[in-house]
């Protein structure tokens, strides 16, 4: 199917028109002694960046399946390694995963093989990131907001508006934003441009910031092309960022949770918000190969990241929600119902989760920017067009 054609048509729509799927592993077999995952950083540790935080090496010694992990900094990148081959298993977000779907990149998930299943968010079980005619294409891993990251030396308050990162102005030291702050490298970016042309230029009509027509689509664009002026890097590698803040004098940026904990953990003055426009969030799901080459271990995986205390140690080191509510109240890990509110557990509504924008929308047929233009022209922004 051709790729341009597929983002430019109502994914779901292909979808519910094709033959109706089923789970290609009806029984599991004896454990092939390996897994093969694609994931976001942070999201599968053992140990090695602190020692409290392991939850591979348990399920290694008990199920026999090494853990291999290949790490992917975006959602692009994630799809194109599905597209390769050679993985089992992906930890895809939302911008990712129907598009997984569409590609016939991941196989129908039987939730009989995962008993934990039963203990899945209500409110994701069958979220439409992962669920296509009420068939299961994948097992909920994690969600979140993409937080504002900020500098607690620069801002002695937390920054009310995203304003801090797409408009010039003189920050609370007296010194411009100007090659001080980031922005995301991806094009899924072009949707909290949108999200702030929402709150700042409600006469464009935005409702939705991945479902733009062709005049609130060159709005968000124009917003990201003044951004360009002011970000010192596009960052799409956790680690990097997190070296930009100690070491090269960035002071507000687009992030995770993950890279906010990381460098609050070693002392360093910053801290995150949720500025007063909102924010976009992924829900991540792990989703597995259509050609997976080891499926009872992917079975084993999928069942041990439902695991409480899995979900519960997750969740504080990545700064995010479980998909498993009780691993904030039942004691099995780290999370406390407190940090759980804190991660924003009671804020799902009011997340805008990433999600592959179409060209079939709510506005119309035909009436929306696809997917595949939101690439090629945020390219465009970031090489200065």
């Amino acid at each position: 199917m051709n790729r341009l054609k597929l983002l430019g048509t109502t994914t779901l729509a292909l979808l519910t028109g094709l033959t109706p799927a089923v789970a290609q592993v009806a029984a599991l077999g004896e454990p092939e002694g390996q897994v093969n995952i694609v994931a976001w950083p942070g999201y599968i540790e053992r140990g090695e960046s602190d020692k409290a935080f392991d939850w591979v090496t348990k399920f290694e010694e008990t199920s026999g399946c090494k853990v291999n992990v290949k790490t992917a900094n975006t959602s692009d990148e994630m799809v194109a390694l599905m597209n390769e081959g050679g993985f089992d298993l992906v930890t895809a977000s939302g911008d990712a995963s129907l598009r997984l779907v569409a590609g016939d990149r991941v196989q129908p998930i039987n939730t009989d093989l995962i008993p934990s299943w039963k203990n899945v968010d209500e409110r994701m079980q069958n979220a439409p990131w992962h669920t296509v005619d009420g068939v299961h294409y994948g097992v909920p891993y994690m969600w979140g907001p993409n937080v504002l990251l900020y500098n607690t030396d620069v801002f002695k308050e937390a920054p009310k508006s995203w304003s801090v990162v797409f408009e010039e102005q003189t920050l609370p030291d007296g010194k411009s934003n100007k090659g001080r702050v980031q922005a995301y490298d991806g094009p899924i970016h072009i949707a909290d441009a949108a999200q702030y042309l929402m709150a700042h230029k409600p006469e464009l009509g935005i409702t939705n910031p991945y479902e733009l027509n062709e005049d609130q689509y060159k709005a968000a664009l124009n917003l990201l092309r003044g951004q360009r002026e002011l970000v010192s890097r596009y960052w799409h590698d956790a680690m990097i960022q997190i070296d930009d803040v100690k070491n090269e004098g960035v002071v507000a940026s687009g992030s995770w949770p993950f890279q906010v904990n990381l460098l609050k953990s070693e002392g360093q003055p910053v801290d995150s918000t949720i500025p007063e426009e909102g924010a976009t969030g992924w829900a991540d799901t792990t989703m597995m190969h259509v050609d997976a080459k080891n499926p009872t271990c992917a079975y084993l995986w999928m069942e041990h990241t439902l695991s409480s205390n899995l979900q519960s140690d997750l969740a504080v080191w990545f700064g995010a929600n479980p998909s498993v509510p009780a691993a904030c109240t039942d004691g099995s890990g780290m999370s406390t119902k407190e940090s759980c509110t804190a991660n924003g557990m009671d804020d799902f509504d009011k997340i805008r989760f990433w999600t592959t924008p179409v060209s079939n929308c709510s506005q119309g047929e035909g009436a929306c920017v696809p997917y595949y233009r939101w690439v090629s022209d945020y390219i465009g922004v970031i090489g200065g067009r």
